[in-house]
């Protein structure tokens, strides 16, 4: 169980530097509009597409390793009063929750990205871009995300049973901020 959770977490945390990668090009890719707009009083034509396709690509690869981080926004009001074996168990019902709603999520945004790589759909932009290949990262990361809950559910699992040696596990505190 413990190799399947750090393998999860592994994948979480690929994507998190995935997200940060895509988060750099598109800051480049805005920057050097920028640039060529001052400099040469042109454009590049592309670069509002992309940036608009890779905002879209890093917050879905993203998703995965901010819940590993427990970096998602969370009502903490309940578990705030909730303490020991009830509170995990809490927390356990909560990421059952998320796994199913991320199987949908999952499930509908691959028929989206089928959808377009079936019709071969472009973008109307100057740049034609098949949209498959930008949507191709909201089945990816939905299911990364889906993952994820599964690895923390495990994670819970391995708190009952007191075997959390080598886990990445994060505890929820009463401070703000963290």
């Amino acid at each position: 169980m413990k190799k399947i959770i750090n393998f999860i977490d592994n994948l979480s945390g690929l994507s998190g530097w995935l997200a940060g990668i895509m988060t750099v090009v598109a800051l480049v890719l805005v920057v050097a509009e920028i640039i060529w707009r001052t400099g040469f009083s042109s454009t590049l034509y592309i670069s509002d597409e992309f940036a608009g396709y890779l905002m879209a690509m890093l917050t879905f690869c993203g998703l995965a390793y901010t819940l590993r981080e427990r970096g998602h926004i969370r009502m903490m009001m309940l578990p705030h009063f909730l303490k020991g074996r009830v509170r995990i168990i809490f927390n356990m019902v909560c990421f059952v929750i998320g796994f199913i709603f991320c199987i949908a999520l999952t499930w509908f945004t691959y028929v989206f990205f089928l959808d377009s790589y079936v019709s071969g759909s472009k973008s109307m932009h100057v740049s034609e871009t098949y949209l498959a290949i930008p949507q191709f990262s909201m089945p990816l990361g939905a299911a990364l995300m889906t993952l994820q809950f599964l690895a923390e559910f495990l994670k819970g699992v391995a708190m009952l049973r007191g075997g959390t040696e080598g886990l990445r596990i994060h505890e929820e505190t009463d401070e703000l901020g963290r």
